[in-house]
C-alpha cells in the first residue's frame, strides 16, 4: 500500500518539476482556469486537476508543454511525451485560487524584495486590484456555493506591515460576523508580538508566518530584508496564541541548501509546535533574474527528492505528534502545490 500510494505521490512529484500543460484550442476543461496573484503560481494562468486522491494546480498553455490534457470519454487523461501518464484525471473548480477555499491575496506590490516572490512583479492588469470591502463582499457571494469550506487570507506588504494589517483585520472581522462557523486561516507578515493576538481575537482559526529558508546564508540572500530569528520568535508565539497544530510556516527548496538543512527547518518548526509546509521552488520569467543574481545558476528540481524530503517531513511531524491532517484552511488543506505528508504520503 505504501509503495503504491509513493508511485501515485512520484507521479504528483512529476508533475509539479515539470512545465506548463498544454490544453489544445478546441478542447474546453470543464470548469474556468484561474489566475494567481500569489503562489507558486502567480502570475499564470492554471487548472486543478484530481487524480487518485492527490491534487496539483499547473499552468497551462494552449502551444506547448509538457504535458497534455487529453479528452477520454467523461473523463480526462494526462499524457507525457505523446504517451498516457496519468488516467481518470478529474478537472476541480476553484473558489479564488484554490478549491474548497475562497483565497484571497490582500496586496501584489510590496515593501520587501525576496528574491522568488513573484506577486510584487506582475503587471498591473493581473493584480485584480482588490480592496478588503470587495474581498468581503466575494466571501459572502462564494459561501452559497456547495463546494465552499473555508476562507484563507494572505498579503504583500504595502506601507508597513501595520498598515497591511489593518486590511487583513478588517477582512477577518466581517467574515466572521457574516460566517461565524467558517473556517478562517491567515498569513501574514507581523512586526509585532499583539499583531498575532489580534488576528486570533478578529476571528482567524489558523496561522502561517514564513521561514521561507533554514539556511541562513540563502535566507541572507533571498531575504536580506527580513530577520529569521524574528520570525521564529514570532511563530513561538503564534503557537501559545492559535494552538499546537494552528500554525505552520513555508521552508522552499531548491535554493542551493542541503536536504539536511530543510529536514533541520522542519524539526526545529516541530519543536515549537509548528508544522512546515516544504515548498518546491518555481522558477520562472518572473523571478529568474532576480535569483540568479543572488544566488547563481540553480539546479533542476528532482521528484526523487521530493518524495524523500516529504518521508523525513512525515517522520518528524510523527515524532513530534503533529500532523498536516489539523488544517483546514491555506496550503496543508489545498495540496496543489507541494507533497503534503499524510494527505500525498
Amino acid at each position: 500500500m505504501e509503495a503504491d500510494m509513493r508511485s501515485v505521490a512520484r507521479k504528483k512529484a512529476i508533475l509539479l518539476a515539470g512545465g506548463k500543460v498544454k490544453v489544445a484550442s478546441d478542447l474546453r476543461p470543464p470548469f474556468l482556469p484561474s489566475r494567481s496573484t500569489a503562489g507558486p503560481g502567480a502570475g499564470s494562468v492554471g487548472i486543478v486537476l484530481e487524480f487518485e486522491g492527490h491534487r496539483v494546480k499547473k499552468a497551462i498553455s494552449r502551444e506547448e508543454g509538457d504535458f497534455e490534457l487529453a479528452k477520454r470519454g467523461e473523463e480526462f487523461a494526462l499524457l507525457r511525451e505523446g504517451e498516457v501518464f496519468i488516467e481518470h484525471v478529474h478537472v476541480q473548480p476553484t473558489l479564488a485560487h484554490s478549491p474548497e477555499q475562497a483565497f484571497y491575496n490582500i496586496e501584489t506590490e510590496c515593501m520587501y524584495d525576496c528574491k522568488f516572490c513573484t506577486s510584487r512583479r506582475l503587471e498591473k492588469q493581473v493584480t485584480k486590484s482588490l480592496t478588503p470591502e470587495k474581498i468581503v463582499d466575494l466571501v459572502r457571494g462564494q459561501s452559497k456555493r456547495p463546494d465552499f469550506k473555508a476562507v484563507a487570507l494572505t498579503s504583500a506588504v504595502v506601507g508597513s506591515p501595520k498598515q497591511t494589517l489593518q486590511k487583513m483585520l478588517y477582512i477577518v472581522r466581517e467574515v466572521r460576523r457574516s460566517l461565524p462557523q467558517v473556517p478562517i486561516g491567515v498569513e501574514p507578515y507581523v512586526d509585532e508580538l499583539d499583531q498575532i493576538d489580534q488576528l486570533k481575537e478578529a476571528g482567524a482559526d489558523e496561522i502561517k508566518l514564513n521561514v521561507e529558508s533554514f539556511d541562513r546564508e540563502i535566507f541572507q540572500k533571498v531575504c536580506g530584508e527580513l530577520d529569521l530569528d524574528w520570525i521564529f520568535q514570532a511563530l513561538e508565539h503564534a503557537v501559545k496564541v492559535f494552538g499546537k497544530g494552528k500554525v505552520c510556516s513555508n521552508i522552499i527548496y531548491g535554493l542551493g541548501e542541503s536536504d539536511e538543512n530543510v529536514l533541520a527547518g522542519v524539526e526545529a518548526l516541530a519543536r515549537i509546535g509548528v508544522v512546515a509546509t516544504l515548498r518546491p521552488l518555481r522558477v520562472n520569467e518572473l523571478n529568474r533574474e532576480s535569483l540568479e543574481e543572488a544566488l547563481g545558476q540553480l539546479p533542476n528540481l528532482e521528484p526523487e527528492r521530493m518524495l524523500n524530503l516529504a518521508e523525513g517531513h512525515k517522520r518528524i511531524l510523527e515524532i513530534h505528534g503533529l500532523s498536516t491532517l489539523t488544517f483546514r484552511t491555506m496550503c496543508n488543506a489545498c495540496t496543489c502545490c507541494d507533497i503534503v505528508p499524510f494527505k500525498d504520503m
